[in-house]
């Protein structure tokens, strides 16, 4: 079987759900919402155990979800699961210039990251250092989205007089510790209470 293949059945077997499936025909991107949010969770929670089989289907929960927007929008006569791809093939191509323009390239792991925020930023033409951030985020990986783009800016995050000692303040102040390391400060939270809950079942 060719790559691509189980995609392709993939598709066709959605559309059929879709259109001879009562509950699958009834579902609104309003009311599948909770399902993108609950499914990207529990792929992060794949992630955080190591178990690659459970990867693989949260995985598939997780294209479940996008291939069900997707077919509602194409439905709505805006764009199909393939303009997803297109869109997502160009973007790749445009932001990838040291893979797809250049005929070498030397640049590190951190100067492609850097390479990468420019277009990105170029291309959304942000009016203020918050643009394009989900309310949403849970507030560690906010923090260290804001720093972030701070920091690409070069404008320091500032902290209000006379409140260096507040909690909020104290935590931020780690947000920057894990960032000057290298250090997920999302992830390397996940991680430590895990092992607490793991110390606790012993």
């Amino acid at each position: 079987m060719t790559e691509g293949q189980h995609l392709v059945e993939f598709v066709e077997v959605m559309r059929r759900l879709r259109a001879e499936c009562p509950w699958k025909a009834e579902q609104t991107h309003r009311s599948l919402a909770r399902y993108l949010l609950e499914e990207s969770h529990e792929t992060l929670e794949a992630i955080d155990t190591g178990d690659s089989d459970h990867l693989r289907e949260e995985l598939g929960d997780l294209l479940l979800q996008i291939y069900f927007h997707a077919a509602i929008a194409s439905e709505a006569g805006e764009f199909t699961i393939d303009d997803v791809a297109a869109g997502l093939t160009e973007k790749m191509r445009r932001r990838n210039p040291h893979v797809f323009e250049d005929e070498a390239s030397d640049l590190t792991a951190e100067q492609v990251n850097d390479q990468w925020q420019r277009a990105k930023a170029d291309e959304k033409q942000r009016s203020s250092v918050t643009d394009g951030l989900p309310p949403g985020l849970p507030a560690l990986l906010y923090a260290d989205k804001v720093l972030d783009r701070l920091s690409r800016l070069e404008r320091p995050f500032a902290r209000p007089s006379g409140q260096s000692d507040e909690l909020g303040e104290r935590l931020l102040d780690l947000v920057r510790e894990a960032r000057s390391e290298g250090i997920d400060p999302e992830q390397a939270l996940r991680d430590a209470v895990r092992r607490e809950i793991a110390a606790a079942q012993d």
